[in-house]
């Protein structure tokens, strides 16, 4: 079973928290573009027993599809910060794909956070790329009528498991292209704005990065070699070589199975 309630943001925006389990340490889960706090369904089923484990939708998705304002980095932190602050934990784990997985790494940066896990996480962005790598699939899907949107979504994650299709679809029916438009434009990606190795240099915090295989991965070669070069000795990558950029739905033992063993070892 899971509680919902709503959380009002630094802007006074508001977003939907839903938390599992009741004891142990508190993990936060961080979806990606598209996708929404349903997206974990799986993975809070499996950590809630151990973990409390709550996860809210970013703005423009999900619940919060109307929800926009600021659709910056800084401005996905300190929403982030604003969850974070209601959950009232002193010590967290975050867990966070794509977009996500980029808030993640930002979240480091909070004395609050004890542990980050990062699937395929948004690195950098090259200058000029956003269009062909991020919106103009968006663009066509949020075109769609809602029952020839719900139709195409289901035949192309047709080999998904029914939940996170379910989440797919709740992250998208109320939603536009316009959130990912601006991700694009309010993170100055044309210019070289999205950018988080800086932040991944001699990370201060315990860091697993799970990387999907190089032809579907939103990694570059050369960050992810940063990463393992730069990163410290608190950074490890964890390579999916088969799997695409939403390996915890595609790989989800393998992938749960390695974030509950560094989870394990991390958050003693």
């Amino acid at each position: 079973m899971s509680a919902t309630q709503t959380v009002v943001l630094d802007d006074g925006a508001a977003t939907t928290l839903e938390t599992w389990g009741s004891g142990g340490p508190l993990i936060v889960c961080v979806h990606g573009i598209t996708s929404s706090r349903r997206s974990w369904s799986r993975l809070t089923e499996r950590l809630g027993r151990s973990y409390r484990v709550a996860a809210y939708d970013q703005r423009g998705h999900g619940d919060s599809a109307r929800v926009l304002g600021p659709m910056t980095l800084a401005q996905s932190l300190a929403d982030f910060r604003a969850v974070a602050q209601i959950l009232g934990a002193a010590s967290i784990a975050v867990v966070g794909h794509s977009w996500g997985g980029a808030v993640a790494l930002l979240s480091g940066q909070d004395p609050r956070v004890a542990a980050v896990v990062a699937i395929d996480p948004m690195i950098r962005v090259e200058p000029g790329s956003w269009s062909a790598d991020y919106l103009d699939d968006v663009v066509s899907d949020m075109a769609l009528a809602p029952a020839e949107r719900e139709r195409v979504l289901r035949a192309r994650h047709a080999d998904w498991h029914p939940s996170d299709i379910e989440g797919k679809l709740h992250a998208v029916t109320a939603m536009t292209a316009e959130p990912v438009a601006r991700l694009g434009s309010e993170n100055s990606v044309e210019e070289g704005g999205w950018d988080l190795r800086p932040v991944l240099e001699g990370y201060g915090k315990p860091l697993l990065i799970c990387a999907a295989g190089p032809a579907d991965s939103v990694i570059a070669d050369k960050d992810l070699a940063f990463a393992r070069s730069h990163g410290g000795d608190r950074v490890t990558v964890r390579d999916f070589p088969r799997e695409g950029h939403n390996l915890h739905r595609t790989a989800f033992d393998e992938f749960a199975s390695v974030a509950e063993a560094f989870l394990q070892a991390t958050l003693i």
